[in-house]
């Protein structure tokens, strides 16, 4: 039972780092493929999404849910916003936990907290009990140049089987706007969340 009800359940996680965009429109294309998502907004996510995108999301976890519905069109029961707060979550406990993670961006200190076992947030107790429950967690760092303290965090966690996929997009499809290499990108988590997609040209198509 608990392996059928995490089956079509993500949670994507958004933190301070500068790349809103990538986590917004991994939320949109996730929901679009009918996964189910769980959304973690931090305090410093608000501040990037206004600050990059023009966004000004509404204050409270509820109201952001039904703005982003509205925004990608889709079913309202898809979608469910979590402050960083809110211990009372869902993927707070390995008893209710989702099939994957995604933390996108993430920043150099949500990268760290999670290499070593901090739960001071939602962000960081969901990551830990990702790697508690052995389910599958993606980090997307957005930090250049990368300390070597950076370094040594991310390879901690590849140890631990959690996935690294810098923010870090290529150039052969020929991108024409900023939104092509978003998707490159966003194409790559959901290759590794095995969600199909045709959102950007492959490598030989």
């Amino acid at each position: 039972m608990g392996d059928r009800r995490r089956r079509d359940r993500v949670c994507v996680a958004i933190t301070g780092a500068s790349g809103a965009a990538y986590g917004l429109r991994l939320v949109e294309v996730l929901l679009t493929a009918g996964t189910q998502v769980y959304l973690i907004l931090s305090d410093a996510a608000r501040v990037v999404c206004r600050e990059e995108l023009g966004l000004e999301l509404p204050p409270s976890a509820a109201d952001v849910t039904g703005f982003l519905n509205a925004r990608f069109g889709v079913e309202r029961d898809s979608l469910s916003v979590y402050a960083q707060n809110d211990w009372f979550a869902p993927m707070a406990s390995g008893s209710n936990a989702p099939r994957a993670m995604v933390v996108c961006p993430c920043s150099g200190g949500t990268l760290s907290a999670i290499a070593h076992g901090l739960s001071e947030n939602l962000i960081e107790r969901a990551a830990d009990v990702m790697l508690k429950e052995g389910l599958k967690l993606i980090l997307v760092p957005r930090e250049s140049p990368v300390s070597t303290i950076h370094l040594e965090n991310m390879l901690t966690l590849a140890r631990m089987g959690v996935r690294i996929l810098p923010a870090s997009p290529g150039f052969y499809q020929r991108p024409q706007k900023v939104e092509d290499l978003v998707d490159f990108i966003v194409a790559r988590i959901l290759d590794q969340l095995g969600v199909p997609n045709r959102i950007g040209q492959r490598w030989g198509d």
